[in-house]
């Protein structure tokens, strides 16, 4: 199999086209014309240009093979049986070969090579008569989207090759792994240019000051544990606080009122959304959003009569977290038989899920249900968020309790208790970390989430991380008779230990690129 190195050489060399379908939020041009000198003329065209990165292809085999994959089924939020490489992510058995993250690696470094070459044909081909706002403020899209995909790698691998120039890589293209430590600092880096240099808002689904900064608290708080015994660094969690709280109050957005709502084609980039995948209906394979691949519903719930393959379900411990007044949330991201969904099949009287449990968050119905004639199975129109404005309340919620055993900080307070009240929930009267644990990944299940918290614990509370592995009931169930019944596991789950937490490289980088099994060296 070719290396991630060997492909971004030969799309550089060829200039492929990365950016899929041509329908989308705006016309995506290829990456042939973004390279050309004469594209850049105006702001439109620095606005074109970096309209190219919130999808197409890299975006689409991530979103499909590592979004769920390694989010959740890795996290023992949910099981998915008949894939060898998922399995091999709920037991705790990836090797080198597992074509998840293979996928996650590839399209992580595509994402950045896009990013990089429109960095720098902004910085050498904008003409002087664009103004440096407009072209950092475009430079600042790229910087943010380059910077949340160098931190997914931390997160899963640790110290990996950050590479700025995929020109060079023609050159030399043997690189060394930088320091974990490192790579944050360079999304940290990245990140912060975008805060400072985003507008406050942006109609068109983009990413904003606001995006940066609740990224900047993500990676702050992650990066607070690296390299700690038993406490995490008090400046970085002081810089997560920073700007969680900026975002919090300062930024003038606030909670959706219907949970439900914000998983729906309708409410696409609402104020909530603060970075989403920008999909469109259409496509070919790995063109667009699959997401609806998940879908336990027959073809009365899906895109033009293809009914969903993957029969991704909910385990015994995810279940179990749910609350019995935590219905909205629980409703709203997964599938008990006897629920019912007015908004699926719509014209034919809605949905009853006769199934024992699958996923709904990410199920969004037929063609007529989106106003989508065109909508595939494989293209869903909903434009799904990798962050958004609870996640951040809950991270400001967390880098506040900091090292504290628990907290009443009011300001604490008032952020986590509106994630709860918002989903009917009662408002704590303290927290702690495992009440923020729990939150979270009721929160966020089905976004990919909680395997980067349990990373981020693993930092600095490798037992408690690794404990938490081993408490799982990561099998899906059955009610007969409203009794929950554990399924049958998919295969025998090793014991976790903290090396569960961090990844091989894909062996097939490791064979094209030797140096990758050196010892990590500083980037700074």
């Amino acid at each position: 199999m070719r290396s991630i190195l060997d492909r971004i050489i030969a799309f550089l060399l060829i200039i492929i086209v990365m950016t899929g379908c041509s329908k989308s939020f705006l016309d995506r041009p290829p990456l042939s014309q973004i390279s050309a000198d004469n594209f850049y003329q105006n702001a439109s065209d620095l606005r074109l240009a970096t309209a190219a990165l919130y999808a197409g292809t890299p975006w689409a085999d991530w979103n499909y093979n590592c979004y769920l994959p390694v989010g959740e089924v890795l996290s023992g939020n949910m099981a998915v049986g008949y894939w060898g490489d998922a399995v091999q992510l709920n037991t705790f058995t990836v090797t080198g070969m597992n074509g998840i993250m293979i996928a996650n690696w590839k399209s992580m470094y595509k994402i950045i090579a896009h990013c990089n070459v429109t960095i720098n044909a902004i910085l050498q081909k904008a003409p002087n008569t664009i103004s440096d706002k407009d072209k950092n403020a475009a430079i600042a899209e790229a910087r943010f989207i380059r910077g949340f995909a160098y931190y997914n790698l931390a997160v899963l691998w640790g110290a990996v090759p950050v590479i700025e120039d995929n020109s060079k890589l023609i050159v030399s293209p043997l690189v060394n792994r930088i320091k974990t430590e490192d790579v944050y600092k360079f999304a940290i880096n990245d990140l912060t240019f975008a805060a400072g240099h985003l507008p406050a808002n942006d109609a068109a689904g983009r990413v904003t000051t606001w995006s940066a900064k609740g990224m900047l608290a993500k990676v702050y708080l992650t990066a607070a544990g690296l390299n700690q015994q038993g406490t995490r660094n008090q400046p970085f969690l002081d810089s997560a606080a920073k700007y969680a709280g900026n975002v919090c109050k300062n930024s003038g957005l606030a909670l959706a009122g219907n949970y439900a709502d914000l998983f729906k084609t309708q409410f696409n980039d609402n104020p909530e959304s603060l970075f989403a995948l920008q999909w469109a209906p259409g496509g070919g394979w790995l063109e667009g959003n699959m997401l609806q691949v998940y879908s336990p519903g027959g073809t009365e719930i899906s895109a033009n009569g293809s009914a969903g393959w993957f029969a991704i379900a909910p385990t015994v411990d995810m279940y179990k977290l749910y609350a019995t007044r935590d219905s909205v949330r629980r409703k709203a991201t997964f599938m008990i038989n006897g629920d019912y969904y007015p908004e699926l099949n719509a014209a034919g009287g809605g949905f009853k899920f006769t199934g024992a449990c699958g996923l709904k968050k990410h199920v969004i119905g037929t063609n007529k249900d989106n106003n989508a004639p065109t909508m595939t199975l494989t293209s869903s129109t909903e434009h799904n968020a990798l962050l958004r404005l609870s996640d951040v309340y809950l991270l400001y919620a967390e880098a506040i309790l900091g090292n504290n055993g628990s907290t009443s900080d009011a300001d604490a307070l008032l952020y986590f208790n509106k994630v709860r009240t918002r989903a009917g929930m009662l408002p704590a009267p303290k927290i702690d970390a495992d009440s923020v644990l729990i939150e979270r990944r009721i929160e966020l299940a089905g976004e990919g989430q909680y395997w980067i918290d349990l990373v981020r614990l693993s930092y600095y509370n490798p037992a408690k991380a690794i404990n938490k592995l081993k408490g799982e009931a990561r099998v899906t169930f059955t009610l007969p008779g409203g009794v929950l019944t554990p399924a049958d596991p998919y295969g025998v789950i090793t014991p976790p230990t903290i090396q569960s937490f961090t990844f091989p490289i894909p062996s097939s980088e490791v064979t094209a690129n030797p140096k990758l099994l050196e010892p990590p060296v500083s980037y700074y």
